[in-house]
């Protein structure tokens, strides 16, 4: 009896002892001595960049709760005009610690015929909740969107351009060596812009784009991407936020990469709508057709949405040209799929320093998150599931700097491909993005020209194709490491913000 005793313990302790073994760790991203991140990089430097910034006050903040100035109930018939007034009253408060206050709708269906507007900053636009018995906003008379957020922003270059003096500036840092700093100073805000040269668009691939017979072009132009000087050491200029993409002078000589400081106008700052749904009759409609949204954040920065339950709305929530915005707990519900081959995208997230935390999504036949063209991170996806037949897919033109994270895709799948002559020619969708300890139905994770993408620690099929309406070749396929099974750290995102502002951060955005 004394021997099975001992036998039982020492089973029960081999069993606790399993069970406690650490999970393995990325290649590319593990913990090294004293806790801190170690990352491996590509032949030239390029690695996996810190996403912690994404985020309301640039990640790691707690969002606001302005007090409230402006009460209402709702009334029969049209809500708009009486909405607008409040929050144009609030509007012209003046601003204390950065808000002028919040517009408080309490419980009640509220029908809307047309958008409500928040033109100025430190505005708060707040339900009484998000459930049955809270606060509804019912779009109702010809399609529109429930919120318009956001400014009309300007910007203008100031003093002469400045060259990026180095052969290679790796993906993922700080720093970078320009012919001349001068006229630049600490704290300036600066435009970095990538030109799109013949000969980088040959290395991609992209120079040779036909549908129907007729050309596409995949982009023209520059590449802009917006950073503040945090420090100036000789002609050496390091940013605040990691670059979300390499720039290589042998493909973008001439005339190469310009640095030039900008002064921005125009931009709202601390913005918030929380604590309601938006609802509309079921949309059954193709893309091109008029349709209701939920809303739109553009032109801003530190925003945030808050709480909100998002019913049949199509093309439902773009965030464009902002920066430092949370999008937490929104989920959307759609009762019926939309129709037609071109999908509309449920969350837009075409800005910089975006976080979608713990959203949710149900429905078919849409892109669950997509972005839009000449997007540069960080973009995160944390903690998000989407359900239904849809797809995690940023989506044309050459995003870069998107992490998916933790996120739940069971019925559809994350890609980070080449899409072709989709679309108008959509060509390379994304480089330097990173699914990390996903689960998904599949992945189409393809290996960009001079860049790189990672699934890492994720669970489902892996899938490989040609270009959209080709069979062969195959894209060469991205980078996976440990794929099936889960890495540490749990999270990429949240071990890269604790690391970099400690755990009170993590509490602040409610872990």
């Amino acid at each position: 009896m004394k021997r099975n005793s001992v036998l039982l313990a020492a089973l029960l302790l081999a069993a606790g002892a399993q069970a406690q073994a650490p999970l393995p760790q990325s290649e590319w991203v593990r913990t090294g001595a004293r806790n801190k991140l170690v990352y491996k990089t590509l032949e030239r430097g390029d690695r996996i960049m810190d996403f912690s910034y994404a985020g309301y006050g640039g990640g790691g903040v707690s969002l606001p709760s302005p007090p409230v100035k402006i009460t209402l109930s709702p009334v029969a018939g049209d809500n708009t005009d009486a909405i607008q007034r409040a929050i144009d009253e609030i509007s012209a408060l003046p601003p204390v610690n950065g808000f002028r206050g919040a517009l408080l709708l309490k419980p009640g269906t509220y029908a809307l015929e047309r958008a409500i507007t928040i033109r100025t900053g430190g505005v708060v636009l707040r339900g009484s909740g998000s459930g049955e018995n809270g606060t509804i906003l019912q779009l109702t008379g010809k399609p529109h969107a429930c919120i318009l957020a956001g400014g009309a922003v300007r910007s203008s270059g100031t003093g002469t351009p400045a060259k990026i003096a180095d052969a290679y500036v790796a993906a993922g840092t700080f720093t970078f060596q320009v012919e001349s700093a001068t006229g630049l100073a600490p704290g300036d805000t600066i435009v970095i812009s990538k030109p799109v040269t013949p000969a980088w668009i040959k290395l991609m691939d992209m120079a040779a784009l036909t549908r129907d017979g007729k050309k596409q072009t995949w982009m023209t132009g520059v590449i802009p991407v917006t950073r503040a000087i945090k420090k100036i050491d000789g002609n050496r200029i390091t940013v605040d936020l990691p670059l979300t993409d390499n720039y290589d002078a042998h493909y973008l000589r001439p005339p190469g990469v310009e640095v030039q400081k900008v002064s921005n106008s125009g931009i709202i700052a601390n913005v918030g709508i929380e604590h309601f749904r938006i609802t509309c009759a079921s949309q059954s409609v193709t893309i091109n057709e008029g349709h209701h949204k939920a809303f739109s954040m553009r032109g801003l920065t530190d925003g945030w949405a808050s709480d909100i339950a998002v019913f049949n709305t199509v093309n439902s929530i773009s965030v464009s040209d902002a920066s430092r915005v949370t999008i937490d707990q929104v989920s959307i519900m759609h009762e019926v799929p939309t129709i037609g081959a071109a999908k509309p995208a449920d969350f837009n997230g075409s800005g910089s320093q975006l976080l979608f935390n713990r959203c949710t999504i149900q429905g078919d036949n849409v892109f669950f998150f997509a972005t839009g063209a000449k997007v540069s991170g960080p973009v995160v996806l944390l903690h998000c599931t989407f359900r239904g037949n849809g797809w995690i897919q940023p989506h044309q033109r050459w995003a870069t700097g998107v992490l998916v994270d933790n996120c739940h895709v069971p019925d559809g799948g994350i890609d980070f491909m080449n899409r072709g002559i989709m679309g108008s020619g959509h060509g390379w969708s994304v480089g330097f993005a990173v699914a990390w300890n996903c689960k998904a139905r599949s992945y189409l994770n393809q290996m960009p020209p001079g860049a790189a993408n990672w699934v890492i620690g994720c669970e489902g099929e892996k899938a490989r194709r040609a270009v959209p309406f080709d069979t062969i070749p195959y894209v060469k396929e991205g980078i996976y490491d440990a794929h099936g099974t889960p890495v540490t750290p749990g999270s990429l995102y949240l071990a890269q913000l604790s690391e970099r502002l400690g755990k009170q951060a993590l509490k602040n955005i409610g872990y």
